[in-house]
């Protein structure tokens, strides 16, 4: 077995473990510093809206120029006065993209073109892309984004709870800002593409997220019925026996998005695969990251101001102290006497709540066990 199957193996019974509800104000921060980031970055720098929302023009031309890239940069803004996007095609000839023109403009650029270039006007073929139709992509990019997000806060109301569901809810609201944040920062072009990849990346971020969620509702099954572990001690076990699993999914999906964003659209020059390659790549990354370090100590906060999960608290860390007084091992007293659920027997009693047991011959074994 590989040493990352091992190390999931131990995290999975307890073993080993990292504490991430006992840490969870720190993610909170780090995760309020970089959500301000991001909604700084949008409101300084703003989205780089492509030509599918604000509309213009498009020139294309079939025969190879005789200026470079740059120069034919230069001759476009010249021409029309706004900024242009200048890309060579495979069979030598330029793709222009200039936003924000209207037909009339279009014919002057295109005749302006056609002398700088060299290249005769017929032999330049100018397309013209209206805003409306930008404006009906968007529009129903937000309504499918709102009937999404609805679905998804009654759906996990009912197959777990609704803390789960608001923890899930922000989660993903923190994943979107930061990666349309990160396109405003960076300036990439905001296209049909981009907005595909945005609502993509959604499923992606709550699978996680449910994946942790079903391990948790699984351990806290009569919980008030046991006095060894607190409902945030079971939810950061639920985190570390799925902690590999997540970080398994997620490079796998990461990886083949990375060669897309960085051997294609950096290493190869083929700018239009940026447009949802970015916004998939940092959106992966977000969703993995809030699944663990959002959702899951948010919920862990919002049970925990249950009354009776409180008193449970309160009981455990009594409890322990009394242990703890009396010389007691407090890894004993947690792994002792736990009171049975109701609809099972003496022995799956004891690892309802927790999951698997420590194995034969570990020092936390109950003597109870012992033959």
């Amino acid at each position: 077995m590989s040493r990352l199957g091992n190390l999931g193996a131990r995290l999975y019974r307890g073993e080993v473990g990292y504490d991430f509800i006992g840490k969870r104000k720190i993610w909170y921060g780090v995760s309020i510093l970089i959500t301000i980031t991001a909604i700084l970055g949008l409101a300084v720098s703003g989205l780089n809206m492509g030509i599918e929302f604000k509309g213009g023009a498009v020139f294309t031309t079939d025969t190879k120029a005789k200026v470079s890239v740059t120069q034919a940069h230069e001759d476009a803004v010249a021409a029309s006065g706004h900024e242009a996007i200048v890309q060579e095609l495979g069979n030598g000839g330029l793709r222009i993209q200039i936003t924000e023109v209207d037909t009339a403009k279009a014919d002057q650029i295109k005749a302006q073109l056609s002398e700088d270039l060299g290249i005769p006007e017929a032999e330049i073929n100018a397309d013209l892309v209206g805003p409306s139709w930008g404006e009906q992509i968007a529009n129903k990019a937000w309504a499918g984004l709102g009937i999404f997000m609805v679905l998804v806060v009654v759906y996990l109301a009912i197959a777990f709870e609704w803390r789960m569901a608001v923890a899930a809810l922000v989660a993903l609201i923190h994943d979107i800002t930061i990666t349309v944040g990160v396109y405003a920062l960076v300036g990439f072009e905001v296209t049909p593409g981009t907005v595909i990849g945005l609502l993509t990346i959604l499923g992606y971020s709550l699978y996680d997220t449910v994946v942790v969620f079903d391990s948790l509702k699984e351990g806290t099954k009569g919980i008030t019925k046991q006095t060894r572990w607190t409902y945030s001690e079971i939810a950061n076990r639920s985190i570390n026996g799925t902690l590999v699993r997540s970080i398994n999914t997620t490079v796998v999906a990461l990886l083949p998005v990375a060669g897309l964003l960085f051997i294609g659209g950096g290493v190869l020059g083929a700018g239009m695969l940026n447009d949802i390659s970015l916004s998939l790549f940092v959106g992966l990354a977000a969703g993995a990251y809030s699944s663990i370090f959002i959702a899951t100590p948010l919920v862990a906060d919002l049970k925990e101001r249950e009354p009776q999960i409180k008193a449970l608290k309160k009981r455990i860390l009594a409890k322990r102290a009394t242990a703890a007084a009396k010389g007691e091992s407090v890894e004993d007293e947690r792994d002792d006497r736990a009171p049975e659920p109701e609809g099972q027997d003496e022995d799956d009693a004891r690892t309802a709540v927790v999951g698997p047991r420590r194995q034969p011959g570990g020092h936390g074994r109950s003597p109870r066990n012992r033959r």
